[in-house]
């Protein structure tokens, strides 16, 4: 282990060597089932041979030349993402934190062009947003907060899936935008009440706020559609993303529409590796691929095998409190922290998250395939029962 890293990771005692589909290899020669796809990154596996193509391919010809000039891949994959989502414009990035912070400043610059001096905006408790200073002061957990005063302000904080909480806030001039997860991920896979998104767009639309929705982990397929906000018939005003966009290539994109589109002109935002030919080839082979095997409709159904397997095998012990999800966005929640299941899954090769100090999540590749998801099911069921029995 290297003492030169900052130490801002509690990592593992292992080294990943190379993978194959759901499948990753140490360097000892061990293999192990990834359930968590490099936190809801790599969703069509590791190594898949048309990301790979793609990204040599494009590495041979062109890298990177700034956005002083034309991107034609860039240009390309804001098509396919405008296709897919019914926004209207596109700004790429490098991460979510940067989407997200993109967002907000379209925020800022809403709210100023409607002369809002001090805009706030509506985040919900438990949420996560990012680790840069605007986003870490817009997620709702204190412990991201710890130790990084003063805040950004102008962010007001309601619980989550609490319609009338935020229409408590419906006189307050200040408001200019809601920034929500459609699921919360890192809360604990936290999914609404159906109908919850939809009373938020009539919500901002009585007051004219932004709904700007942080698909940074449930985008690109992850909860059965190509975005969370299709399932309730919605289009929001701003929409980020990140994770799975690339399949392990850094990328984030900004989407907005209506009066979100046109909120920053030239000078107002920028990045210098942001939608770079590289990235961007990356991004385009993940649409064309997820078309091309119709993965997202694949998504919902496994998904929900998935969480009804975990249900029949695990609703009758006794420490469960709750098993949820969307897709192949899955929480098991126990009654007891459980943080120590990382390691004990780790040595039956299987990757798992534990998120909240409680929750088991899982964010399967969607190449999985059903011997792989008999394992998952099997052996971290018995791992649960052992740990919660003793």
């Amino acid at each position: 282990m290297s003492d030169h890293l900052m130490n801002t990771y509690a990592r593992l005692p292992v080294t990943f060597e190379k993978g194959d589909g759901a499948t990753l290899h140490d360097t000892e020669g061990k293999s192990y089932l990834d359930a968590i796809s490099g936190i809801a990154v790599c969703s069509l596996g590791h190594a898949h041979p048309g990301i790979s193509d793609a990204i040599c391919a494009q590495s041979q010809k062109l890298i990177h030349t700034s956005n002083l000039y034309q991107i034609g891949n860039q240009q390309k994959l804001a098509d396919k993402l405008i296709e897919h989502s019914a926004m209207e414009k596109v700004f790429f990035c490098n991460s979510g934190a940067e989407a997200n912070e993109t967002a907000l400043k379209i925020a800022r610059k809403y709210a100023h062009q409607n002369n809002i001096d001090n805009p706030a905006v509506i985040v919900m408790q438990n949420s996560f947003h990012g680790r840069t200073l605007a986003t870490l002061s817009a997620t709702g957990n204190d412990k991201v907060h710890e130790g990084f005063a003063p805040l950004v302000e102008g962010f007001i904080r309601v619980p989550f899936d609490d319609i009338e909480a935020v229409k408590a806030h419906s006189d307050n001039k200040n408001i200019v935008a809601i920034l929500v997860e459609p699921v919360q991920g890192e809360g604990g896979i936290h999914v609404p009440q159906t109908g919850y998104l939809k009373a938020l767009r009539e919500i901002c639309d009585n007051n004219k706020w932004l709904l700007m929705l942080d698909e940074i982990q449930t985008g690109i397929g992850r909860t059965g559609q190509w975005f969370a906000f299709q399932h309730e018939n919605i289009l929001p005003d701003v929409l980020t993303l990140a994770k799975a966009l690339g399949n392990g290539m850094p990328i984030g994109a900004c989407l907005a529409q209506g009066k979100a589109a046109d909120a920053l002109v030239p000078g107002n935002h920028g990045t210098t590796f942001g939608g770079n030919p590289l990235a961007c080839a990356a991004g385009l082979a993940v649409i064309n691929t997820m078309e091309v095997h119709n993965h997202v409709p694949a998504v919902a159904k496994k998904g929900q095998a998935l969480i009804e397997s975990f249900q029949a095998t695990l609703s009758n012990q006794a420490g469960i409190v709750d098993i949820r999800g969307k897709g192949y966005m899955i929480g098991i929640q126990l009654d007891r922290p459980c943080g120590e299941l990382v390691g004990i899954a780790l040595e039956a090769g299987l990757l798992i998250n534990v998120t909240r100090g409680d929750t088991i999540r899982l964010l399967p590749t969607f190449v999985m395939s059903l011997e792989q998801t008999d394992f998952l099911v099997t052996k971290l069921s018995e791992i649960i029962q052992e740990f919660l029995n003793n």
